[in-house]
């Protein structure tokens, strides 16, 4: 709870920084096969070179994932290797929330389009412990879990927690309003309230990887 405390209190002043030279506020939402998600996000970019044609940029975006009937696949990066290491945690209705600090690199294409990509870094993430089924060699037994956190950004299956990633195309559609359409790639991780997984080695921790379609707008302040 601490930890949490603590990055909420930075998210707030990261946002009072970022007003003193304007922001942007962006609002969507994600579908895919049985999956979801909506966000929210507050960001700056900042251009680049004599044109300011590139731009790169940080902000806060917040996260919550749901489904129906996920796979939550053996996580840490030393067992996703082999595929006999691989166990599945089946979560009926999923849902985990994450609030994450996100860069962005983009260009603009011409006065009204641009396209980028972010990607988020840091945080946390929260929701509810949930009855799981932790299932082995076909053979399942209920046990609890619930979001991993602190969620980091390192390298592929190295990654820990929830991180969310678009690569977008967005539109200016009024002097303010612009509408953005993306290819999400969203990491959800659930830990288990035990070291389930004992073959080959003892983990606790489980990831869903979901492909969504993204839909949302953005308001410039």
């Amino acid at each position: 709870m601490k930890k949490a405390l603590l990055f909420l209190s930075l998210s707030i002043l990261t946002f009072g920084a970022m007003s003193q030279s304007g922001t942007s506020f962006e609002l969507g939402g994600a579908i895919g096969s049985s999956v979801g998600s909506i966000s929210a996000s507050g960001f700056q970019n900042w251009g680049l070179g004599s044109k300011k044609k590139f731009y790169v940029g940080t902000g806060v975006r917040f996260t919550s994932f749901f489904g129906s009937n996920v796979n939550f696949t053996t996580a840490p990066a030393d067992l996703t290797g082999e595929d006999k290491n691989i166990d599945t945690l089946l979560a009926p209705s999923p849902g985990v929330s994450s609030l994450n600090l996100m860069i962005s690199l983009g260009y603009k294409v011409s006065e009204k389009l641009d396209v980028g990509f972010n990607i988020d870094a840091i945080g946390i993430s929260f929701g509810p412990t949930g009855m799981l089924n932790y299932i082995r060699n076909g053979k399942a037994i209920v046990t609890p879990a619930s979001p991993t956190s602190p969620n980091i950004l390192l390298i592929g299956d190295n990654d820990k927690g929830s991180l969310n990633s678009h690569l977008f195309v967005r539109y200016k559609i009024a002097e303010k309003l612009g509408l953005k359409l993306a290819y999400q790639f969203l990491f959800n991780e659930l830990t288990t309230t035990t070291k389930v997984q004992t073959i080959p080695s003892a983990n606790d921790r489980f990831r869903a990887k979901s492909s969504m379609i993204y839909v949302g707008f953005n308001y410039n302040f």
